[in-house]
């Protein structure tokens, strides 16, 4: 079975995604090394999103670029499920999984479908509540050089929350974006 990953490039005052789910700052990150998207794509079976993000996504569409219109800019190809509580309402997307579960049932079933691959999850909510339920075997961090001052934050929890990472793997080839790979402190 492969792991389930929380992937993402943050801003450097810690945003995933900037006011409304724009996401036009990622310009601002520092070219990755030809290949690196695409080995990265080559590891995820499934991918678990928000109706959030999916929203803002098909409202963004002709101002969304190469490397944001879909995932790993168009290198990837799988199942994708949206968690949603109106999963209805996609039902006319092919493209797309509409899930009304928690992301404990989510995140069976993705890695059902994904094998040996892994389940890569793309919101920060989800991830969140993954993480309520050590859930998360890997974290992968991007950092771009921009100040975003307001939008989704990678991890928020009103109250606080502790969660400890180690570092296990740093992407020699992408050293300016500071690609980072950690697992839950403590976890083999």
């Amino acid at each position: 079975m492969g792991k389930v990953a929380w992937g993402f490039t943050s801003s450097i005052d810690g945003f995933i995604a900037g006011p409304g789910h724009d996401m036009s700052w990622l310009s601002a990150g520092e070219p990755l090394v030809d290949g690196t998207i695409e080995r990265m794509a080559r590891r995820v079976g499934v991918i678990i999103s928000g109706r959030a993000g999916y929203d803002a996504a098909l409202a963004q569409r002709d101002e969304r670029d190469e490397m944001t219109s879909e995932a790993y800019g168009g290198a990837w190809s799988g199942t994708e499920f949206i968690l949603t509580h109106r999963p209805e309402e996609l039902a006319d997307d092919a493209s797309v999984i509409a899930l009304d579960c928690d992301v404990i049932e989510a995140i069976r079933r993705a890695q059902e479908i994904a094998g040996d691959a892994d389940v890569q999850i793309i919101s920060a909510d989800i991830a969140r509540q993954a993480l309520e339920h050590d859930l998360i075997d890997e974290l992968q961090v991007f950092v771009a050089p921009v100040f975003l001052g307001d939008g989704t934050r990678i991890f928020d929890v009103p109250g606080g929350r502790r969660v400890d990472w180690e570092l296990v793997e740093i992407f020699e080839d992408s050293p300016r974006s500071f690609g980072r790979v950690y697992r839950p402190k403590g976890r083999l």
